[in-house]
């Protein structure tokens, strides 16, 4: 079986014969130079699960001579100006979407030159383009922008609302050294060869809480830049973004290592960029040092709410299993007993998570919603399924159902905390302004970790965040 149809087929298989199968394959169409994204998808789900230590080589042989692709994507501004610093030369707007950004870069450009050359910029009747061909010297337009907004004498939000209110669509060339889907590994551990699928079933939450992870550790600074530039490559590279990795803090990193070859990044954020309430984690997964997908916890108190994605090419795996690791290490080292799903990760205003089903994966694994119009649907979905087992909850239903949180409690006593944030912050300033102080103090401790411990000890905080 030496085709890409063949390899797909059992790429995911394991058993007696397959090894040898996928060797084989794989060795074939290396041979032959294919260079097609799906064979190149294989072989980064083979290198996450390899049956064993002749397939994981010919991966890697294969692996090698792929060429980086371009990455395309409305980059926001942290991703943008590390991007810039970085690969300043390959860094560049795209050609075809500029005339739709182009009335905005306009009217932003005055604030990032002279006084005198601002005038000129206003008066001129030039295409920007042109305009940004006399100001940028020997950069790309789109680097020599990213680095007069990183100087502009301004607080960093105002930089960050300026450059996406922008909202440009940036194209980075491919070249040595740049963000690589084929290059991204981060060992974390002696490899795990499998004999078997990775597991499917569905696991018992209030067990699987019980189990801590393997290790726990911290790591240094420059351990901790790796890292962070690893999980921002591993977004970039898939057209994705968060705000926990652009904003991602290398002196608060930590690895954690659990069973079967999985392993998490956990990144805290830079002190000045933290949410005013909850402690914001966001995770790389790993399997065998490979990049499989990302998390992010926003833990206050002692509920965590969790935001949990699988990178395309290894869904289908073992998600429920990794989302059950994901609860018991927010358990164990954040102290979280009770959590919760967001509306977006459920469907709402998601296409992707409403055509995936993704209601009913959290549903099955014992979260319930609270709202009462949601529960009422529920139950009805429950009785339908129940009469038909074959029946699916259409997508009109499931746009109902992932418009509210839903929730997973240790115990009746820990329920969710969802902190009325509006509510908080228009709340009369001479009566809230004392509390809003000590919880800025708690919020610059060093790290995530130990500004999570010092909010938890301030005096009377469920009774402020909760009426």
């Amino acid at each position: 079986m030496k085709s890409l149809a063949g390899l797909e087929k059992i790429h995911r298989e394991y058993g007696a014969g397959l090894a040898a199968q996928k060797v084989a394959a794989v060795r074939a169409l290396g041979k032959a130079r294919l260079r097609s994204a799906r064979f190149h998808e294989i072989l980064l789900y083979l290198r996450a699960f390899p049956d064993d230590r002749e397939l994981l080589d010919a991966v890697e042989r294969a692996l090698a001579p792929f060429p980086r692709e371009a990455i395309r994507y409305r980059f926001f501004w942290p991703t943008a100006r590390w991007l810039a610093s970085r690969w300043p030369e390959r860094l560049r707007y795209a050609d075809d979407a500029f005339a739709e950004c182009e009335p905005r870069l306009r009217a932003a450009l005055p604030l990032l030159v002279t006084p005198l050359q601002a005038e000129a910029v206003k008066r001129s009747e030039e295409p920007t383009a042109a305009i940004l061909d006399r100001l940028r010297g020997g950069k790309t337009a789109a680097a020599w922008v990213v680095e007069r907004l990183a100087k502009l004498s301004a607080a960093e939000t105002v930089r960050e609302a300026i450059h996406d209110g922008i909202d440009a669509t940036y194209l980075l060339d491919t070249g040595p050294g740049g963000p690589s889907r084929t290059h991204a590994i981060y060992p974390t551990g002696p490899v795990v060869f499998r004999s078997t699928a990775p597991r499917r079933d569905r696991p018992d939450l209030s067990r699987a809480l019980n189990v801590p992870p393997l290790q726990v550790r911290r790591v240094s600074a420059s351990e901790g830049s790796r890292l962070v530039d690893l999980a921002r490559e591993a977004m970039v590279t898939r057209s994705r973004d968060l705000d926990a990795f652009a904003w991602g803090n290398p002196r608060d990193v930590r690895v954690v290592t659990d069973e079967d070859g999985l392993a998490f990044a956990m990144i805290g954020i830079v002190p000045e960029r933290r949410l005013p309430l909850p402690t914001v984690h966001g995770w790389l997964t790993l399997r065998n040092g490979v990049p499989t997908g990302y998390v992010q916890t926003d833990t206050l108190l002692n509920s965590s709410e969790i935001s949990f994605n699988t990178f395309e090419t290894f869904r289908g795996t073992d998600a429920a299993h990794v989302f059950a690791r994901v609860l018991a290490i927010t358990r164990h080292v954040l102290g979280a007993t009770s959590f919760s799903i967001e509306p977006y990760q459920l469907g709402h205003g998601n296409d992707e998570g409403l055509q995936s089903g993704a209601w009913w994966f959290y549903a099955h694994l014992g979260f319930r919603p609270k709202d009462p119009r949601v529960l009422r649907i529920y139950r009805d979905e429950l009785r339908k399924m129940n009469r038909n087992p074959k029946h699916r909850s259409p997508i009109a239903i499931l746009e109902k159902l992932a418009s509210a949180h839903l929730y997973w409690n240790e115990s009746r006593s820990a329920p969710a905390v969802l902190p009325r944030v509006p509510q908080l912050g228009l709340r009369d300033p001479e009566r809230i302004e004392p509390f809003l102080k000590k919880v800025a103090k708690a919020k610059a401790a060093p790290d995530e970790d130990r500004s999570l411990e010092a909010f938890r000890k301030l005096p009377g905080l469920a009774r402020v965040l909760l009426s």
